[in-house]
């Protein structure tokens, strides 16, 4: 057929492989929000809604990439796999940290290092840890009602 486009299915197959199982993760993740038991004290948004977005997020990006694939990938380089395991480091600590160290400390610390990362700018990435952690801590304690502690109980 003339004019007509051929699609070649190879290209991309990581793609749509890696969409695959980011798909099978979210509804696998939805399961298990809506198997969450709901205890007596819950915040107000609930205990299931944030997973669930979540999970809808997740799910939409990888049936993105199981149909419509990047044609021509290219892999990042050995410096950019250091950066990504600096940033997979920087939020298992910062998982860690969140509880004996309050929110706001930890927040500051982890979105600090992430956007120097992104744009290694000293004073631009420290105003960017302090902006989101107070920002998202006045976000989740008042306009959500979420019972986040802000800094260590020993202060």
């Amino acid at each position: 057929m003339r004019g007509a486009t051929r699609v070649n299915l190879s290209k991309g197959k990581g793609d749509r492989l890696f969409g695959v199982v980011v798909v099978l993760g979210a509804l696998a993740y939805a399961n298990a929000a809506l198997n969450l038991q709901v205890g007596f004290l819950t915040d107000p948004v609930g205990s299931k809604t944030f997973p669930l977005l979540v999970a809808g997020v997740c799910l939409i990006c990888g049936l993105v990439m199981v149909l419509k694939p990047d044609p021509d990938p290219k892999f990042p380089s050995g410096a950019t796999w250091g950066l990504m395991a600096v940033a997979v480091l920087t939020l298992v600590a910062y998982a860690y940290m969140l509880k004996p160290l309050g929110f706001l400390l930890p927040t500051t610390v982890a979105a600090a290092i992430l956007s120097y990362l992104i744009e290694p700018r000293a004073k631009f990435a420290a105003l960017a840890g302090i902006g989101l952690s107070i920002g998202l801590f006045v976000l989740f304690r008042f306009v959500l009602g979420l019972g986040l502690v802000g800094l260590p109980r020993g202060l």
